[in-house]
């Protein structure tokens, strides 16, 4: 009867253990990160290289410490192309609010099915087109290709969609997680 008694308190202890020790994925004090969450994004770096090899490369660098909202950005580059040109463009995405600074970039390239970048001139005498896609063939947008034409000025969008599970090709479905309205200039 003494080991019956052992054997049972012994299993009920374990039990107990077991349970009170198992991670309660609904626990409000603390939930688990989302993944569908926007990430801040302090700084939008493009970098145009020009296809002839003839002309420097340059970045144009767009930075706001706190985020969309709160202060005004810090810098606000100019994008300056020249008439009839190719440029290949990458982008390069930064949270740089904590230490080390997170590339965000990255993150959007591990999940490219749900992100999509969307480019709108207004003004100006470009046309942008798709280097890189996803594995389902939707193009992503972190490596672009920009063709200049006559000389003008007006604005160049760039905006990163965030489309979980909704990503078709068009703006329209998702959520916004960056847009910055560069001024552009072919001379």
């Amino acid at each position: 009867m003494k080991n019956i008694h052992l054997l049972l308190i012994t299993f009920l202890t374990v039990v107990t253990i077991q349970t009170g020790c198992k991670k309660d994925d609904d626990d409000p004090k603390n939930p688990l990160p989302d993944p569908n969450d926007p990430e801040l994004i302090t700084t939008v770096e493009l970098l145009f290289q020009d296809s002839a090899g003839i002309s420097p490369d340059f970045v144009a660098k767009f930075k706001d410490p706190d985020g969309d909202g709160g202060n005004t950005p810090v810098q606000f580059d100019t994008i300056n192309l020249q008439v009839n040109k190719t440029y290949f463009v990458s982008i390069l995405l930064l949270d740089e609010s904590g230490t080390p600074v997170d590339t965000i970039s990255n993150e959007v390239l591990e999940e490219a099915v749900d992100h999509m970048f969307f480019f709108n001139h207004t003004g100006t005498d470009i046309v942008t087109t798709y280097e890189d896609s996803d594995s389902n063939g939707l193009p992503v947008g972190l490596q672009t290709k920009w063709k200049t034409g006559a000389v003008s000025s007006g604005v160049s969008r760039v905006t990163l969609k965030h489309q979980p599970g909704i990503k078709n090709g068009t703006i329209t479905p998702g959520e916004t997680d960056v847009e910055v309205d560069f001024v552009s200039r072919i001379q």
